[in-house]
């Protein structure tokens, strides 16, 4: 099957994005990620609901129970950033299930446009995993919480074992690493970005609202700006870019390390000494979602074991039904970086702390005068 026929049958459905993906990798093949995204928003069925979400999960593997059901997959809308996302639906965009992350849980509530999930329409829930729920800002109340847990992980560094040489210990120095210049690469969202520059520069999460920590922050973002080949939230750019040798390290999720490994590709997730950042992201409903019944059924094939098994073992991820993890030993649990008792992986690592949108309009926009080189 060549390129063009591959497309047609991501498109239709019979492929997957991430298996399209590593064909293209495996032929030496660079792809961005625009024309990848099924937008099946722009042309919505009517009588299919819409998820609103990263690229990477706008897949059919996720949604083997929600077709079964309904014949085909959902709707699709992408998004680069939860602020991105947030900012789009202040303006009056209406999806029936968008997909945040903990750090901006609260601030999405605040905003009004969200109601309660009531967790007895789920049938996955018994599963979820309980300590995913007690989320800042989720005030689970009466079996109705605000947002239902679905995956987590971490944000570190994969490099290239071949291509970069590590001194001493696994460490967030390496993406300042001066030898590497213009081989380096990051996420672009300072939702991953300006808290790994946070975790370099020694602040407490607990203290990254203080004027302070704005200064020491942004000093280091400026020291690594001129060795920063590329910030994209693409993560497909990263991984070719990883696979092709003209990148050898890369701020980047779990999902770019495990696809790069199935390929073949020596690379590495960092156990980086000063601890990764971890996240938990899930589910929300619109207050006006317009296929209501439709988002509890996209809620529950997200939740489901089949999607759980396809999260942890194609993109390294943490699901949040336990049952997921069922067939993977501790050992395959432990290269990926996961664990069946997610709280350990969260406690080892830094969890972001919610924000205002005062420090959340303020952080970006210091982050986009860095990028551009002020």
């Amino acid at each position: 099957m060549d390129v063009v026929d591959q497309l047609g049958s991501v498109k239709e459905g019979k492929l997957s994005r991430r298996t399209f993906t590593k064909s293209l990798l495996a032929a030496g093949v660079g792809v961005v990620a625009s024309p990848m995204v099924p937008r099946q928003a722009a042309a919505a069925a009517e009588d299919q609901g819409t998820f609103f979400t990263w690229g990477g999960y706008d897949i059919p593997e996720l949604f083997v129970p929600y077709r079964e059901q309904h014949g085909e997959d959902p709707n699709f809308a992408i998004f680069g950033g939860a602020e991105e996302a947030l900012t789009k639906m202040r303006g009056g965009f209406v999806v029936d299930v968008s997909h945040p992350c903990n750090s901006g849980l609260p601030r999405w509530v605040k905003s009004g446009l969200f109601q309660r999930v009531d967790t007895s329409r789920l049938s996955n829930w018994p599963n979820v995993m309980p300590e995913l729920v007690e989320l800042n800002g989720n005030d689970p109340q009466d079996g109705k919480v605000w947002l239902a847990p679905f995956d987590w992980g971490q944000t570190s560094i994969t490099y290239r074992t071949d291509l970069f040489e590590v001194e001493g210990e696994e460490s967030w120095d390496m993406l300042w690493d001066k030898r590497y210049s213009g081989r380096l690469g990051s996420l672009a969202s300072g939702g991953d970005a300006w808290w790994c520059g946070a975790i370099k520069a020694g602040v407490p999460m607990n203290e990254i609202h203080t004027d302070e920590a704005f200064t020491k922050i942004a000093a280091v973002m400026r020291e690594q700006r001129p060795l920063i080949r590329t910030y994209t939230d693409d993560t497909t750019t990263l991984e070719q870019a990883l696979s092709s040798g003209e990148m050898v390290a890369a701020m980047t999720w779990n999902s770019s390390a495990t696809l790069l490994k199935s390929e073949g590709v020596p690379v590495k997730f960092a156990n980086v000494k000063e601890g990764a950042l971890t996240w938990v992201c899930g589910l929300m409903i619109h207050k006006d979602a317009p296929n209501l019944d439709l988002a509890y059924d996209i809620i529950d094939s997200l939740l489901s074991v089949e999607s759980g098994k396809f999260m942890i073992n194609d993109y390294g991820y943490g699901h949040s039904n336990l049952k997921s993890f069922d067939d993977f030993d501790d050992e395959t649990l432990q290269s990926l970086g996961l664990s069946k008792t997610p709280a350990d992986i969260l406690a080892a690592g830094h969890f972001q702390v919610p924000q205002s949108q005062e420090w959340e309009t303020k952080m970006n926009g210091l982050f986009e005068e860095i990028k551009s080189g002020f």
